[in-house]
């Protein structure tokens, strides 16, 4: 029995569901437009250098999901997934899931963004369980909370030796960790079979320095 974790955004699917989401937002005028994107885009880029503060950043994205009722944001949640997550669908990704799901591996995502964002993608994806970052909800709203440890860099290992303490029958098994970006440094040095999909470029000089595989999952590569 072993263990397939994959990080989401930029490995399985070609675009970033958190940034997008926000993109989203401002489109459909559930924020101020201008001053929203220009933030959203200041932390995507610190995320992309690998000094994103991530309580600063979950404080301003989980702050539209507490003003809108869970009926709102249902809806536009479905929305979100056929205009936008269609878009970025990568049926190299499916394929590499089906490939491990028939070696008998268990699936697992691993991922920073919140769960109500990527919960019907990985559920769209068919894996078996979800770690993700969790806003916190009292009677049926969301409150911008966030509980818990968040599902980022180091966070990501936090969270995986939780689930495992949980789930002791992995706790030796071979495990493979694909991701995209330098963020999961701490996961991928955790794991036997690091693998660098379509990665950032610290993370393709990092991989490239250790001998780690480095693979492509869009079509065009």
């Amino acid at each position: 029995m072993h263990l397939a974790i994959f990080d989401l955004d930029n490995t399985l699917i070609g675009g970033d569901s958190d940034h997008a989401w926000g993109e989203f937002l401002v489109e459909r005028e559930h924020v101020d437009g201008a001053r929203y994107r220009s933030t959203n885009d200041r932390f995507y880029q610190d995320y992309q250098r690998g000094e994103l503060d991530i309580f600063a950043y979950l404080e301003f994205a989980l702050e539209p999901l507490a003003q809108l009722s869970r009926g709102q944001l249902d809806n536009l949640q479905s929305e979100f997934m056929q205009e936008v997550i269609t878009e970025l669908w990568l049926p190299r990704a499916q394929k590499l899931i089906g490939e491990h799901r028939r070696k008998g591996h268990h699936i697992m995502i691993i991922t920073a963004t919140n769960r109500f964002v990527v919960e019907p993608i990985a559920s769209r994806l068919g894996v078996d369980t979800l770690l993700a970052t969790e806003p916190e909800e009292q009677q049926g709203r969301f409150t911008g909370r966030v509980v818990g440890e968040p599902c980022y860099q180091g966070g990501k290992v936090v969270r995986l030796r939780q689930w495992l303490a949980q789930n002791p029958e992995y706790v030796s098994c071979e495990k493979w960790f694909y991701s995209d970006s330098i963020n999961d440094l701490p996961l991928l040095d955790e794991v036997e079979h690091p693998v660098a999909v379509d990665p950032d470029d610290l993370l393709r000089a990092e991989a490239e320095a250790r001998g780690w595989p480095v693979i492509s999952l869009r079509e065009d590569n």
